[in-house]
């Protein structure tokens, strides 16, 4: 497990030009790779029907307010949800190699119910065991090969192959990965499923979360994806979440945020010059300016050597403590988290302090979303279940063009949508043609030009420092 923010303090893995490489060398290498890990079947994590599955543990929370008040939430596991979840973990294994072996260890299972389980109110969660990069290879960037690399996205490919193969049966699935679990996804979606139309039929989405998804400036498509767009309501299928959370502006160097990273790798002249990083806030019910309120849960159980919040029950949640706008300033698009806590409030406050200002709050981009997370994933399933239950358009019978009805005037406003009653049917945008995506602003879709974005030349308020430390995801 890592130390401390010292532990990790890399230069370069170069995450960015492997995963370039795979998806360059696909057609002849991954293949093959393939064929060979299939005759080994799939160590699954989580699975519906396995012992002792992490992804179905008890959801009980305590909720704890600002002002020292608390209740107990009594969520649970769905009985029989309609869609599934593919859930790929971020770097967690210590094991002293680069790639880590198969055997499930309790710092998978751990992840598993931090970041996984709760999702399981919306939907069957498959979680593999993948060979993954180590965080002795993150230490170590020098020793890691194009082949450590690609063992572990070919990992991912197989278990994402027999789960299709055995498990699906046509449903949709969500993809949810975070840190190198998102950048596998990121690969498996731009190599198999964004050109694919029967696959991104079935996405319900993607939530990719600290893996510097990339789209041209100002647009919704486009750059790491070609047909499928960012999520622009809380209810849109076929879509991507992702964003990655700072207390600040991420400062120049960050490894998160910023095309140009330290830890991904070099970006390309066209990259510096057209792209972005991606940024879907989870609190709003349709993406534009504002601020929202967080909906933070945190596991009271804590990763093998770490210590965690304190509660009755297996998860403590603390509403009304924080807040998120997506911001855009000096070359970075981040989630910039604010603390909004009443004076006097005790609950455990974010800090960078775990890994860095390069790294700004990683560790917690799951968990200080995974209400409105979870919340999102329950209304982009029921507009999928509403999509693949809707018949075919009845043909119309010719007949005398009717006489138009004038329409209605337009509405001056319109009134502010909550994350419960977002409209059920969202269309996700079409792909562009054109050889440059064009430019939809993905930060207001009001037609008026939008306000100058805030600045954050000056930081946040102070934070108190964290009483527990978490490992790097």
């Amino acid at each position: 497990m890592h130390r401390g923010p010292t532990a990790i303090s890399i230069t370069a893995i170069g995450w960015r030009p492997w995963l370039l490489a795979i998806l360059g060398a696909a057609a002849l290498i991954v293949p093959a790779m393939t064929a060979d890990a299939a005759s080994a079947e799939t160590t699954w994590l989580c699975k519906p029907g396995i012992v002792g599955d992490p992804c179905e543990s008890s959801e009980e929370a305590t909720v704890e307010q600002g002002n020292g008040s608390t209740s107990v939430e009594h969520a649970q596991p769905a009985s029989n949800p309609p869609i599934d979840c593919f859930y790929v973990y971020p770097t967690v294994s210590s094991q002293q190699t680069i790639n880590a072996n198969l055997e499930i260890e309790p710092v998978e299972r751990q992840v598993a119910i931090d970041q996984a389980s709760r999702f399981s109110q919306d939907c069957k969660v498959y979680a593999p065991m993948y060979p993954q990069l180590t965080l002795y290879a993150l230490e170590h960037p020098g020793q890691i090969s194009f082949e450590d690399s690609l063992t572990a996205y070919v990992g991912v490919v197989v278990a994402f192959d027999e789960y299709l193969a055995r498990y699906n049966d046509g449903r949709g699935f969500v993809l949810i990965g975070h840190s190198q679990g998102a950048l596998m996804l990121k690969a498996l979606i731009a190599g198999k499923i964004d050109p694919n139309p029967s696959l991104r039929a079935q996405l319900v989405s993607a939530v990719l979360l600290g893996g510097n998804v990339l789209v041209p400036k100002g647009g919704i498509v486009g750059g790491d994806f070609q047909n499928i767009p960012a999520c622009q309501t809380a209810a849109q299928t076929h879509c991507v979440v992702a964003y990655s959370s700072f207390l600040h502006e991420p400062p120049a160097g960050a490894d998160f945020g910023r095309v140009e990273s330290p830890l991904l790798g070099p970006a390309t002249p066209e990259q510096l010059a057209d792209d972005e990083v991606l940024c879907v806030n989870p609190t709003l019910s349709v993406q534009g300016e504002g601020a929202g309120a967080l909906l933070r849960y945190e596991s009271t159980t804590p990763l093998p050597g770490y210590s965690a919040p304190s509660a009755p029950t297996p998860w403590v949640s603390m509403p009304g403590q924080y807040t998120a706008q997506c911001d855009h300033a000096n070359g970075a698009s981040w989630l910039q988290l604010d603390y909004v806590g009443p004076q006097g409030d005790t609950r455990e406050q974010l800090t960078e302090e775990i890994l860095g200002p390069l790294w700004g709050t990683h560790v917690y981009d799951v968990n200080v979303a995974l209400g409105n997370l979870v919340a999102m994933t329950a209304l982009q399933s029921a507009t999928y279940q509403t999509e693949t239950a809707s018949p075919p358009a009845p043909t119309p019978t010719p007949g005398p063009t009717p006489t138009p009805t004038p329409a209605p005037p337009a509405e001056t406003s319109a009134p502010a949508l909550s994350l419960a009653s977002a409209p059920a049917s969202s269309t996700p945008p079409s792909p562009h043609k054109a050889a440059k995506p064009k430019k939809v602003s993905h930060r207001a879709l009001k037609h008026k030009k939008r306000a100058p974005a805030r600045k954050h030349g000056k930081s946040a308020a102070k934070h108190k420092a964290s009483r527990h430390n978490r490992p790097a995801r």
